[in-house]
C-alpha cells in the first residue's frame, strides 16, 4: 500500500508522463528488490515498441531495446494484452534479452515479469521487471501488483491526453476568437494589420452603420479621404453619391457657391442655375475634406446646415432640404484654432460627434511592407513593368525612415523607384536620396569611392546569402568568388548569414 500510494503522487506531479515514469521505477526497485524495469510504448504509426524508461539499465542498452508486436515477450504481451511471468529467463526460448543487460548473468537465475498497460481494450505498452528467482515464492503476487501499477499508469495517460486535448481544444478556439477579432471589420480599399489600424477599423465598422456626423484627424497622407470612402461605401447610403470638397482648395469667393449652389444672375458670371455640392449630394455623403481651413464666414454658414440639414442657394430665397451625411477631416489642431478664434467652437461639437484619428505611419511600420508590396504591384502594372520584390536592403530603408509624409511619400517612393528599376527587383539605390542617406538604415552613402563600393558590396553580399538561404558557399558561386573570400568579405562587414536561413524572399 505504501509504494502503491507513493507512486500516485509520483503520478500526479507532471504532466508529461515521461518526466515520472522513471521515479515509478524506482519506487518499485526500493520496494519490491527489483533489479531492472523498463516501461516500453507502442507507436501507432510505426507499429514499434521502444522502451521510453528504465531503471538499471544504460543509455545504450536502453536504445537497443526495440521490438515488433509478438516479437519476444515484450513484444507477445503488447500484441495479446496479457501478462507473462517467467520464473527463469534460461528457460524460455522467447526471451530475447535485446538490450543485452543479462548477458554477463546467470539467467537461471532471474525471473521475468511483464504485463500490458491498457487504455479501454488497446494496448499501449509494457511494463516489465526483472528479480532474482526464488523457488519458493510464487511470482503471482509480482503479477498482480505489477498489473495495479500499470493500471496507474494508464489512468494517469487517460488523464493527460484529456488535459492535452483539453489545452488544444482551448488553443482551437483561441484561435477561432482571434480569427474573428481579426476578420470582424476590415475594409476593402485600406490596408493595414497593425493594431492601430485595427482599431481604426472597429471605429469604422461602428459608425458606418449610422447617420452620425464623422471628424477624422491626423497628419497630411494618412488616408483620410480612403476613410471617409470606406465609411460611405459601407453604409446604407453606398448607392448614393459620395462627393467630395476640398476646402483649402477652394478661393473663398467660390466656396459658398460649390457648396450651396447658386441662382441665375446672383454675381458676374452666374449665367445659369447651379446646384451645390451639399444638393448632389444628397441622399448619400458630403466629405468636407480639410475643414480646419474653413473661413469663418462659411463657418457660420455651414453650422446650419448642420443642425437643420437646410440652406439657401446663393442669390436665392427658397430653402433647400437635404438628406445627406456629413463626413469631415483635417490635419489641423483645431483645439488650438479654438483657442485662438480661427475656429468656432460651437462648429467643432457639431462635427465631433463622432472622431476618429488616423495614426501617422511611423506609429505602425508593421503595414510599411505591405503598403510597399501593394504600391509595387499597382505601379508595376501602370508602367508595363514586372517588377517583383524589394531587395532586403531597401526593405530596411523603408522600415527605418520616419516618414514625415506618410503614406502618400511613400507611395510616390515606391512609385519612382518601379520606374527606375531595370531587373524586376527595387533595389535601395532606387529609393530617394532622403532614404538612403538615414542613419538608422546603415547605408550612409559616402563622398569617396571606396565607401560606396563598401555599400554595393554589401548589398550584393546580403541579396546572394537572401536566395542561398544563408548558404555561404552557393553564395559565393553566384557571386563568382572563393568560399574563402565569401568569408573575409561576410567578417567585414558584420554580416551574420544565419539570420538569412529561414528568410522568406520578398
Amino acid at each position: 500500500m505504501a509504494l502503491l500510494f507513493e507512486i500516485s503522487q509520483t503520478l500526479d506531479r507532471s504532466l508529461d508522463l515521461r518526466d515520472e515514469v522513471g521515479s515509478v521505477l524506482q519506487a518499485i526497485a526500493k520496494n519490491t528488490g527489483m533489479d531492472r524495469g523498463t516501461l516500453a510504448l507502442l507507436n501507432r504509426e510505426t507499429g514499434d515498441i521502444s522502451i521510453e524508461a528504465a531503471h538499471g539499465l544504460s543509455a545504450s542498452q536502453r536504445e537497443r531495446g526495440h521490438y515488433r508486436p509478438g516479437e519476444g515477450v515484450t513484444g507477445t504481451v503488447v500484441q495479446t494484452g496479457r501478462a507473462v511471468a517467467i520464473p527463469r529467463i534460461s528457460d524460455e526460448p522467447t526471451f530475447l534479452d535485446r538490450t543485452g543487460a543479462r548477458q554477463k548473468l546467470k539467467k537461471e537465475a532471474i525471473s521475468f515479469i511483464c504485463v500490458p498497460i491498457k487504455l479501454g481494450n488497446e494496448t499501449i505498452g509494457a511494463l516489465s521487471v526483472d528479480r532474482l528467482f526464488q523457488d519458493s515464492v510464487s511470482l503471482d503476487e509480482d503479477v498482480r501488483l505489477l498489473s495495479i501499477i500499470a493500471s496507474m499508469i494508464a489512468q494517469a495517460v487517460r488523464l493527460r491526453q484529456s488535459a492535452m486535448e483539453e489545452q488544444l481544444r482551448l488553443k482551437a478556439e483561441n484561435v477561432r476568437l482571434q480569427n474573428e477579432l481579426q476578420d470582424r471589420f476590415r475594409p476593402a480599399n485600406i490596408i493595414g494589420k497593425s493594431g492601430s489600424m485595427q482599431k481604426v477599423f472597429d471605429l469604422i465598422g461602428q459608425v458606418a452603420k449610422s447617420d452620425a456626423t464623422v471628424l477624422i484627424r491626423g497628419e497630411s497622407g494618412v488616408g483620410k479621404e480612403l476613410v471617409a470612402s470606406a465609411i460611405h461605401y459601407n453604409s446604407r447610403r453606398t448607392s448614393k453619391p459620395f462627393i467630395k470638397v476640398n476646402c483649402a482648395a477652394l478661393p473663398e469667393s467660390v466656396i459658398e457657391s460649390e457648396l450651396f449652389g447658386h441662382e441665375k444672375g446672383a454675381f458676374t458670371g452666374a449665367l445659369n442655375q447651379r446646384k451645390g455640392r451639399f444638393e448632389l449630394a444628397d441622399g448619400g455623403t458630403i466629405f468636407l475634406d480639410e475643414i480646419g481651413d474653413l473661413a469663418p464666414t462659411m463657418q457660420i454658414r455651414l453650422l446650419r446646415v448642420l443642425q437643420e440639414r437646410e440652406f439657401e442657394r446663393v442669390g436665392g430665397t427658397d430653402t433647400i432640404k437635404v438628406d445627406v451625411r456629413i463626413v469631415a477631416a483635417t490635419n489641423r489642431d483645431l483645439e488650438k484654432a479654438m483657442a485662438d478664434g480661427s475656429f468656432r467652437q460651437d462648429l467643432y461639437y457639431r462635427l465631433n460627434v463622432f472622431p476618429i484619428h488616423i495614426p501617422p505611419l511611423r506609429e505602425r511600420r508593421t503595414d510599411i511592407l505591405d503598403l510597399a508590396n501593394f504600391f509595387v504591384e499597382k505601379y508595376s502594372k501602370a508602367s508595363g513593368k514586372n517588377v517583383r520584390r524589394i531587395s532586403t536592403p531597401a526593405i530596411d530603408m523603408l522600415s527605418s525612415y520616419h516618414w514625415p509624409g506618410n503614406v502618400r511619400e511613400l507611395e510616390n517612393c515606391i512609385e519612382r523607384a518601379v520606374l527606375l528599376s531595370n531587373d524586376d527587383v527595387v533595389h535601395g539605390h532606387h529609393l530617394p536620396p532622403t532614404l538612403q542617406t538615414a542613419e538608422a538604415s546603415g547605408t550612409v552613402m559616402k563622398e569617396t569611392l571606396e565607401a560606396t563600393m563598401d555599400n554595393v558590396e554589401r548589398e550584393m553580399l546580403i541579396e546572394a546569402l537572401k536566395n542561398s538561404r544563408g548558404n555561404k558557399a552557393k553564395a559565393a558561386e553566384t557571386l563568382g568568388i572563393t568560399e574563402r573570400i565569401m568569408g573575409l568579405r561576410v567578417r567585414k562587414h558584420g554580416i551574420d548569414p544565419r539570420i538569412y536561413r529561414t528568410a522568406r524572399l520578398v
